[in-house]
């Protein structure tokens, strides 16, 4: 067994055992930005399909030599808005709406395409440095979404702060579940927590995570 396929094995497994925490299964999306097609093709063989990447022009190049590979792409990466409707072509889930400009440009790009499902990233540690909106600002871009009519509101996305305190991390997932259940009630399609990665996915999950993004843990450093 390849390790890039015992690493898929391990957090599968390790996903499973929070599966009674949640109403469904727990989603993994190994995030393959920097890495190489050959990796790549290593997780498909393991049975996985579902992957992520931050940069566009990187994941089109990937995705032309992938053709023939019935893959669910999940962009995850800062959105330039000059990038919507490359974002829009060539991905099935957008995972860091954070603007109504983006949105409408993402939703005017498709036309005639299918819809795109499409999470909105909430700045939950209220850093500068990070993309995402502001915890009050989430219900107004979440309705402005609502009413387009090319995009599927699936849930919300954030990157906790960069901490190894983990009671700083579960008060931010504690936050953003707080926002992601006051919405569900209100939009029948809201279904995903996104959050969750390499070195904290286990603590995303027992705190609400239903979909996590995973990359070293899986395809190792990146090139």
């Amino acid at each position: 067994m390849s390790l890039i396929k015992k690493n898929i094995h391990n957090i599968t497994e390790e996903l499973k055992k929070n599966y009674s925490q949640h109403d469904g299964q727990i989603r993994l999306v190994a995030v393959s930005k920097g890495q190489n097609q050959e990796k790549i093709l290593e997780a498909l063989d393991a049975g996985h399909n579902i992957f992520g990447e931050n940069y566009i022009q990187e994941a089109i190049d990937k995705q032309k030599g992938l053709t023939d590979y019935k893959i669910e792409w999940h962009f995850i990466g800062p959105i330039q808005s000059n990038k919507c409707k490359l974002i829009a072509e060539n991905f099935s889930w957008v995972h860091s709406v954070d603007r109504i400009k983006v949105a409408n440009k993402l939703n005017d790009s498709l036309k005639d395409k299918a819809a795109l499902n499409v999470c909105i990233q909430v700045n939950i540690s209220n850093e500068d440095s990070k993309s995402g909106l502001k915890i009050n600002e989430t219900e107004s871009l979440a309705m402005h979404i609502n009413n387009l009519n090319k995009l599927t509101l699936r849930g919300l996305m954030a990157i906790p702060s960069n901490t190894s305190d983990d009671e700083i991390l579960k008060n931010e997932y504690k936050q953003l579940k707080f926002i992601y259940e006051d919405l569900k009630l209100k939009y029948s399609t809201i279904d995903t927590l996104s959050m969750g990665m390499s070195n904290d996915y286990l603590l995303a999950v027992e705190n609400g995570s239903n979909l996590v993004r995973i990359g070293s843990k899986i395809f190792g450093k990146r090139a």
